[in-house]
């Protein structure tokens, strides 16, 4: 028997937890949590805030009780403010600020992740918040309420960005998008793909101000106006969404870590120390794509990382098999997912990529109800003809197909592998020469 210690209670801990509690009943189990709550889906943030589902109860798939019920002693609003390695300690203080220690055999670390704060004047002014926590979303949904608030920034044409931007928009509010980069998305996909996103945004109201730095928050105890390098303008309300940074402050001097600060895991989710694993956004993952070391902050990564360090600390070797960090989006009813690297990514990486496209309607000329435009490009390597990536966009939900290309980043498929696929066909559908096939009859 084990006694195990959780520190973070989010996805990746969550899923730690319940892999602990359901498969390795003769371990004990210790959770820490500073927050209020578990299980928070902040993916569903955007469509709470912009009125697409009745409300945030849908959000949670867990909470105390439940981790209770299981034999877990869960200590919430409880910060982990100190790890004794070498007694193999974890000191802990909660809410009313009592100190609380607990040993352990093994220790896991779910600290997640932060929201990168930008080093400019004004983030300390009334009405500019951050985007994680389900606390965020419930402050952000009571100011979009006010009929003051007219005008809404929101820094940053990443995921959530861009999200919280349609959310807003379907609020009535005027939104101002900033974003250094020329594009939305420009971390997941190619231009072909974020020239359509940018349009799907600007034909729904969104105001785009990419190709702009945000310098100064201006205001006297409230937001007033942002401040660009190109310009300034009158707000009510700022939203960042610049990213996020791994949360390691508790450990970072004792465990190695990534350039980026993560702790550095292996396949078992083992740290550079014995008996202490991390998952999630605090830790790397195996990218498949890259062939290396990662750090890819998404849910599904943070899920499958918990597993993975449960069943280990359980006593079950299990090892990861790796991730493409397989992505989607959907705004305004216009769909993209992608996975593995784009041309940017994959030239960085040290590979020499070239891509094949095709675009057609998802069903044949003659189904004329639900029939929309789909766009595909897959990415390769030239000298290996190894796949990639892939991205596809559509009115049409196409987002299973991703799972084909993410399958194959991970088996080293090649183009020419995809090329005679066998791929079903009936016209309620797809087409006999579909978009799959088409592309990679096409590649070069």
């Amino acid at each position: 028997m084990s006694k195990i210690v959780l520190i973070g209670a989010n996805h990746a801990g969550t899923a730690a937890a319940n892999t602990i509690l359901d498969n390795y009943p003769g371990n004990s189990l210790t959770i820490f949590d500073s927050n209020s709550n578990i299980s928070y889906l902040g993916c569903g943030t955007a469509l709470w805030v912009g009125r697409q589902i009745d409300g945030p109860e849908g959000l949670f798939y867990s909470s105390k009780e439940k981790l209770a019920a299981k034999k877990a002693a869960v200590y919430m609003e409880t910060k982990a403010t100190k790890i004794d390695f070498a007694a193999k300690k974890v000191f802990a203080s909660d809410k009313n600020g009592k100190e609380i220690v607990e040993s352990y055999d093994k220790l896991i670390l779910a600290t997640g992740s932060l929201p990168i704060q930008p080093k400019i004047k004004g983030l300390d002014l009334a009405n500019v918040n951050y985007v994680k926590l389900f606390q965020d979303g419930e402050r952000i949904n009571k100011l979009l309420d006010q009929g003051d608030i007219k005008n809404v920034a929101v820094v940053g044409a990443g995921y959530i960005g861009v999200e919280l931007a349609e959310a807003v928009r379907r609020r009535g509010k005027n939104v101002l998008l900033f974003e250094a980069a020329a594009t939305s998305l420009s971390t997941y996909y190619d231009d072909w793909f974020t020239q359509d996103m940018d349009k799907v945004l600007k034909d729904n109201g969104v105001n785009l101000r990419f190709g702009e730095l945000v310098q100064e928050i201006k205001g006297d105890t409230a937001v007033k106006a942002i401040v660009t390098d190109k310009g300034e303008y009158p707000v009510d309300l700022v939203l960042m969404a610049i990213g996020f940074r791994p949360n390691t402050a508790l450990a970072a001097g004792d465990l190695e870590t990534f350039p980026n600060g993560a702790y550095k895991v292996n396949l078992k989710q083992e740290t550079s120390k014995p008996d202490v694993y991390a998952i999630g956004d605090c830790a790397t993952v195996y990218s498949n794509a890259v062939e290396n070391t990662a750090y890819i902050a998404l849910a599904t990564n943070a899920v499958r990382s918990g597993v993975v360090a449960g069943h280990n600390a359980g006593g079950t070797a299990l090892e990861s098999i790796g991730v493409q960090g397989s992505n989607g989006i959907c705004i305004f009813g216009y769909k993209m997912v992608s996975t593995g690297l784009n041309l940017k990514a994959a030239e960085k990486a040290g590979y020499t990529p070239v891509y094949t496209q095709f675009e057609d309607t998802q069903k044949p000329a003659f189904i004329k109800e639900d029939n929309h435009q789909v766009k595909i490009r897959i990415v390769y390597d030239r000298k290996t003809r190894r796949v990639l990536g892939a991205q596809m966009a559509s009115y049409n939900d196409i987002s299973m197909g991703i799972h084909l290309f993410s399958l194959a980043i991970e088996e080293k498929v090649t183009i020419d592998k995809l090329k005679l696929l066998d791929i079903f066909f009936l016209p309620h559908f797809n087409q006999p020469y579909n978009y799959i096939t088409m592309a990679a009859l096409t590649a070069p």
